[in-house]
Formats: structure tokens, sequence, C-alpha cells
């Protein structure tokens, strides 16, 4: 009898032993899930999160598991995802406890580096169990199929970077002034007022020079009078009347004797007393007692109580006469001026001729002449050699190398302009550009702070925030542009309506362009727009085909044969 209750005993500790060291069964897919479904690119990562739902009685309790998530893509290529290790009940350690009778949840977060292979990629986990001594692996485990990279469209090449502007100007108008003083209460032009040298006489030999230029132009001269505030207002309003008329008369019978003609119109005005004048004039004195001069003029708007208020201050008045009011009785003289520069067929033949001959503003202003960026290249290359020391002639040859797809030279002369003028802010925005192509995007984020102003800026903000996965914000960067990003952008967001309207709108649609409606069409069931915009697109470019093939937009649809 003791022996068998001995043999039942035995036999029981061995089922029990067997028990506890018997191996893991292996995980099932239906076990997991994957957010999202397909994977997804944001910026430069693909990341994800899979949810893990074990069962009861299924995590051996002295089992210590490491999952390791990997996609596999192209000829057999592998990356790894960061690996988590979980553990049963008996296990001693710090990783999550996955209970043997309760089963459990537990979160798997992903991220891969995206290549453009990965499109076409299975997502796999691979299983370690340790259970005491013996580490095993159980088969793995497939739990995703492909990369939504759609967010890769965003392309900072295609962002024309910020010109810095010329200053040229064919007409350059300039306001040529002269006083003609007037002593007090009199309305004579005096000879000491026109004798060599004073501002009236210079007056005369600039307008009589303009007139006689071929590059200068007189639009014509206005006379405005005016009559100290000191008198009363009648009889300054005929005093300046008087000195209007005569300073007109003067003007014409001067040139009339010197044959000045083509000096356009004379028109005249006058005002009865320049209280402005005064007001400005005694601001910027030395009088002692301003302040108070100042806060009369600015409790009193009748003149003649101004006057009055003014003339009680005894003790600054003979100042004021004597330093200030005879600066107020005066004509002033105004000619507009035109300096007429070259044509624009002037420019264009003296750039043929000889280049040099250019200043540094024609010759930026030759290169806006032409839609040809490859002229427009030449032309900066030579502005850049000629004028070597003005930043705009680097910038805008690395801008029309850019466009050119020339990147490299492009950064090198970006460089080269902000060696000589760092704070352009059209310089920080194309090496904002250049450093967005190179993804560094701390250096462009830096540099696109202080391209605030910039020409184009907006857009290349708006693909830094989609490279940052950031679509909202990028969506309010771009505004309303219309290019292939900002519809990119509003894709991302959902914006279906808005995307083919911005795309409807791209200026020079390209393959790019009819691929991202194309997308538009599947996201909202259109099948004749999937395989009419992807013929758009394939015929401009042929590799569009090898992408659609594999790209999960189009997983629903028949676009291998294109």
């Amino acid at each position: 009898m003791d022996k068998k209750i001995s043999l039942y005993v035995l036999a029981g500790a061995a089922i029990v032993l067997t028990g506890c060291n018997k191996k893991m069964g292996p995980f099932a897919a239906e076990y997991f899930s994957t957010d999202p479904t397909p994977l997804e690119v944001v910026g430069d990562v693909v990341p994800g999160t899979i949810t893990a739902n074990v069962p009861q009685k299924f995590f051996k309790k002295n089992a210590e598991v490491t999952v390791t998530p990997y996609l596999v893509y192209g000829d057999e290529l592998r990356q790894a995802s960061e690996s988590f290790v979980f553990q049963g009940e008996k296990v001693k350690g710090n990783n999550p406890v996955i209970s043997y009778s309760n089963g459990a949840t537990v979160s798997i977060p992903v991220a891969f580096v995206y290549t453009p292979e990965m499109m076409k990629s299975d997502l796999y986990l691979d299983f370690s169990v340790t259970q005491g001594k013996n580490t095993y692996a159980l088969p793995a485990v497939k739990v995703g199929e492909g990369v939504l990279a759609t967010s890769t469209l965003a392309n900072a090449q295609t962002v024309v970077p910020a010109g810095a502007a010329d200053k040229y100007q064919r007409v350059i108008n300039d306001i040529l002034d002269a006083d003609l003083m007037f002593l007090i209460n009199q309305a004579n032009v005096r000879a000491s007022e026109l004798k060599e040298g004073t501002a009236v006489s210079n007056f005369n030999a600039a307008v009589a020079q303009a007139t006689s230029a071929d590059n200068m132009e007189v639009e014509g001269i206005h006379v405005s009078s005016f009559a100290s505030p000191d008198g009363g207002v009648e009889y300054n309003e005929k005093l300046s009347e008087r000195r209007e008329h005569a300073t007109v008369d003067y003007l014409q019978k001067n040139f009339k004797k010197g044959n000045v003609t083509n000096y356009g119109d004379i028109t005249s005005e006058f005002t009865a007393q320049d209280w402005e004048g005064f007001q400005r004039l005694v601001a910027e004195s030395n009088i002692q007692d301003k302040d108070l001069i100042l806060s009369v003029l600015s409790m009193y708007k009748d003149p003649e109580q101004r006057e009055k208020e003014i003339r009680n201050l005894s003790s600054v008045f003979d100042q004021l006469a004597q330093e200030i009011l005879p600066q107020l009785r005066y004509s002033r003289i105004s000619a507009s001026i035109n300096t007429i520069g070259r044509s624009d067929e002037e420019i264009v033949a003296q750039y043929k001729d000889d280049a040099s001959k250019l200043s540094v503003d024609e010759i930026l202003y030759a290169a806006t002449l032409t839609n040809d960026n490859k002229q427009k290249e030449d032309i900066y290359a030579k502005a850049a050699k000629l004028y070597p020391n003005d930043y705009r002639t680097f910038n805008n040859l690395g801008k029309a190398q850019y466009v050119n797809g020339k990147y490299n030279a492009a950064k090198e002369n970006f460089e080269k302009a902000a060696a000589l003028n760092p704070k352009s802010e059209e310089v920080n925005m194309n090496l904002g550009l250049v450093k967005l192509a190179e993804k560094d995007y701390n250096a462009a984020r830096q540099y696109f702070g202080a391209a605030a102003n910039a020409e184009g800026v907006n857009d290349a903000l708006g693909v830094y925030y989609l490279r940052q996965g950031d679509y909202q914000t990028a969506v309010k960067a771009f505004g309303n542009s219309k290019t292939n990003n900002a519809a990119l952008a509003q894709i991302l967001t959902k914006d279906y309506s808005g995307a083919q309207a911005t795309l409807n709108a791209v200026a020079e649609p390209n393959a790019t362009t009819y691929y991202m409606m194309a997308v538009v069409a599947a996201r909202t069931n259109n099948e004749q727009g999937v395989y009419a915009n992807l013929r758009k697109a394939a015929a401009l470019d042929s590799s569009v085909k090898a992408r659609a093939a594999v790209d999960k937009e189009f997983a629903a649809y028949n676009v291998s044969q294109l």
C-alpha cells in the first residue's frame, strides 16, 4: 500500500514538473493588431503601435519573451525596431508582467527609418523565449503589410528660392526745392535772392540742365507761397497771394529770358499764415520758453486768438520776431524732375555688347527680362563676376541654379551671399531650403526664423512642417498657395475638396500634380479619376507606374497595367 502511494506521488510530481517546463506555444497572428494599418511615413520615420492581446493560460509563468518588430522589404532587406521584453509571473525582473491565468493587453511601439523600398514590405514580430536555462525561438508572426508613403511627396526642391531684388528704376523722380525769401509785409522779388550761388539761382540752373538733357524731363513746377502768422489773417492772405503772383511771374520771365522750355506747367497756391511751419521751427529752436509757446498753439485753434496770445508773451515775442517769423515769409518753388534710364531693349543690347558698362542693378534687372532660367543663370554668373561684393549677385545665381537642379552649386553661392550679408532674409530663406533638402531640420528652422518676410518663406515653412508630420500647421503656413506641396498638406488633413481645388489651380501641373489627383480620387472612391489621373502622371513621368503599383493608396485598384 505504501509503495503504491509513493508511485502516485512521484507520477503527480512529474506531471507538475512537466507543466512548469513545457515550452510556450507559437503566437497567432490574430493576437495582434497594428495602428495605423498600413503603417504611414511621418517625416523620415515610419512610426506605429502594435497591440498584443495575449489570451488566458498562454504566457508561461516562468517565461521571459523578447519581441522584436522588423520590416522586410526590397531584396530581403530587413530593418528592426526596438525590442521589448515581457515576463511571466514567476520571473524576477522589471519587465511588464503577463498573467498566465488572465492574459493581458500590451503595446509595442515601433519606429523605422524610412526608405522608398518600404512601400512594399511586410511587418513581422520575432520571439525569443527564455525559460530557466533554456532559450528558444518561436515562429515569426506577420502583423502588417506595406507602408503608406504619401507624405513623402513633399518636396523642398520644388519651392522657389527667394530672389534679392534689383533697385533698377527706368524713371527716377526727384523733387528739387528752393525757397524765395521776402521781407516783412513785402511781395517784391529782391535781386539779392537771385544772385549766383543762391538757392533760387541753383534751382534755375538745375531746371535748365534737366530740360536740355536727353535722359531727363521736368514734369512741372509748383509754387507755394506763405506769410508769417503775424499781422492778421485778412492782411496776410492778400500778402501771401501777392507773393504767389510775384514768384510765378518771375519764373516765367526768367525761363523765357534763358530760352528754357519743356518745363511743364507752373501751378501755384498760397497760405495766409504758416502756423505749421511756425510750430516746427519753434520746436526745433533753442528758445527758452518754447514749451509755453507750443502749449498756446495746442490750446487755441483760431489763428487770431493764437496771434494775440503769443503777442502777450512779451518776454519771447521779440525773439520770435527776430529768429522765427522771418523764415516764414517765403515762396517754396518745387520742380518734379525725372531721370530716365536705359530702356529694356537698351539694357539687353548693352549686355550683349559689353556687360561691364551696366550697373549692378541694371544687370540684375536684365535677368528679369527673360523667362529662360538657363539665361538667367548665365546673366547672374556674369553679375557675380563683375560685382563680387554685392550679395545679391550670388544669391540670385544660387536661385537660378537651384531651380535648374544644381543644388550643390546653389548651396555654394547662397553661402557666398551669406558671407557678404548674413542678415539678408532672402539668403536665410534659401539656406533654410538647402538644409531642409539635406534633412537638417534644426538648421532649417533657424534659417527660416531669420527670413520672416522673405518671398516664398511660407511655402518653405509649409514643407518644413510636412516633414515634421505637423500637417495642420503646414496647411496654415501654405495659406492660399496653389502648389503640389500645399495640396499634399490638405490631403494629409483629409480636406479632399480643398486639395482638389488647389491641384486644379496649380499653374504648371506636372506628374506629381496628377498623381496627387489620383490619390484624392482613391480616397473619395472615384475609380475613374484614379485611372485617368495616373495615366496623365505616367505620360509625364514613367517612373510613376512603379510607385503606383506598390502604393497602398491604390490597393483597391488594379493599377499594375497603366
